[in-house]
């Protein structure tokens, strides 16, 4: 499910010292972009924070897990995005450092994607 109102605002003001805070309803859920990057998705007002090679071993040590995932034709498919451990959410200044770190990730599967010449095709819609 998509975030609830309240959920998305809380996302924004908590975030917004990255930059600015989008939203966009996306396959059933919530993107969560920085100017442009999709840092997150929310499913049932849970935060799942982009996670790459870089930044995957803090999120196994927190115990953060499963990562966000779905079933095609029987087979599971696990994304790049991980829960935000759910004590986060009462520690704004450790919940913008784990933010923080799910953007560089964000950033640098963008900049590999410009290498290979793939390009996105989701694009922020501003809320």
């Amino acid at each position: 499910m998509v975030a609830s109102d309240g959920f998305a605002e809380f996302l924004r003001e908590q975030l917004a010292p990255l930059g600015r805070i989008t939203t966009r309803r996306m396959f059933g859920k919530t993107g969560v972009f920085c100017r442009g990057l999709m840092l997150g998705i929310v499913s049932d007002d849970t935060l799942y924070l982009r996670v790459d090679d870089q930044n995957r071993t803090l999120f196994k040590e927190a115990g953060a897990a499963p990562p966000l995932s779905y079933v095609k034709k029987g087979v599971t498919i696990d994304l790049a995005y991980w829960p935000l451990p759910d004590r986060l959410l009462d520690e704004p200044d450790e919940f913008l450092i784990w933010a923080r770190a799910a953007l560089a990730a964000a950033r640098r599967v963008a900049a590999a994607r410009e290498r290979s010449g793939k390009k996105s095709s989701v694009s922020p819609r501003r809320t």
